[in-house]
Order: structure tokens, then sequence, then C-alpha cells
């Protein structure tokens, strides 16, 4: 429950907090959304020359850093595979990837969105684990997103919308989610699951 007229506080939710999750927090910020953004890896994965040799960081290791660090090592192939551009942009957006299970300091959301089953249960799974002390409730709503440039982009324009639609509602958001979720997915032809969590 979110009181009236107060604004509502979201957290996007991918696996490295690369891509899909901060498209939808630039997207969010510049539509005026309050908003931050995490991951639920053990660390941060990017794509390397083969796919056995991915990039590994740890989480708090800065964008500009990893932009660096792969400018150094092969330019052209981040360049051309999007990394570079995509680093660039999240630094404009934050310092550096958050890990969603070490985030218990950063306060209460009003909704929790993820773009993968597997990390929308890592959520769920993290927020059953914390003890509930407010009893107020929060929506976690998973909407499957490629994890490429260009679904990254499309998702991000639709979790806008969503969270949107959320903020606009006016009294309880659980009488009304159902059929706002049900509506969302017919108009999109996009299958989101939910889930309630407590603080």
């Amino acid at each position: 429950m979110v009181a009236e007229g107060k604004r509502w506080r979201f957290a996007m939710v991918c696996s490295s907090n690369m891509n899909r999750s901060m498209e939808a927090h630039s997207q969010l910020g510049r539509a005026g959304l309050d908003v931050e953004s995490y991951g639920t890896g053990t660390h941060v994965k990017l794509p390397g020359p083969s796919l056995h040799e991915p990039n590994v960081y740890d989480f708090g290791t800065p964008y500009g850093a990893i932009y660096d660090d792969l400018r150094r090592k092969d330019p052209d192939l981040y360049k051309r595979n999007g990394l570079l551009p995509m680093l660039k942009r999240n630094t404009s957006v934050k310092l550096a990837p958050q890990r969603w299970q070490d985030n218990a300091g950063d306060g209460l959301f009003d909704m929790i969105m993820t773009f993968e089953e597997r990390v929308f249960d890592l959520v769920v799974e993290d927020m059953n684990n914390r003890e509930p002390k407010l009893m107020k409730s929060v929506p976690i709503i998973n909407m499957d997103v490629k994890d490429n440039h260009e679904e990254a982009g499309v998702g991000a324009k639709l979790a806008v919308e969503l969270c949107q639609k959320l903020e606009a509602i006016d009294g309880d958001w659980e009488e009304i989610i159902d059929d706002l979720i049900t509506g969302f997915e017919k108009q999109h032809k996009r299958r989101l699951a939910y889930s309630i969590a407590f603080y």
C-alpha cells in the first residue's frame, strides 16, 4: 500500500545489473520516476572473446573501470558487440553494478521488477528470507526480456509504462493489480508473473 499522492520507489533487477536493469533504470529515470537497479548474480558477467571466456567482475567495480578494462583488451570486439556503448550509458546512470541480495540498507521499494524468471525466483526467495517487520506489501513483477541491446530497449519502454500505471493508481494497488496485469498482457502480448512479498 502506497500512501495517496506519494511517489513510488521502483527497483529494476536483472542478473548482472548491466543491460536490462540498467536500460530500464535509465529510461525510468528520464521519465522522472524514482528508481534503483540491481543484479542477482554472484559476479558481474559480460561476454568475452568466446563462450568459455566471459569477462567476470565483482559487484561494486565501477562501470568506468570495466569500460577501460575492455577497451584495453579488445576495443574493436567490444565496440562491435555493443559492450562499450552500453558501459558508457551505464556510467551516466550510476557508479557501479549493485547486488540485490546486499541491498537491505537501501530502504524499501514499492515495486520490484525483474527481467528473467531465474532472477525473479532469486528476488522472491531473498525477500522471503528477510524478516518482515513492517508488514508492508510489495509486488515483485517479472517480464522476460532477452539479454540483448534491442530487447532491453523494448523491455525498458514497457517497464516505464507499467511503472507509470502503478504510480497512477488511486487507492490500494492490491485491489486492482490482477486487472492491471491482465490488461497489460493483452495489450502488449507479454506474459507477466508476479508475487507479493513483505517488508
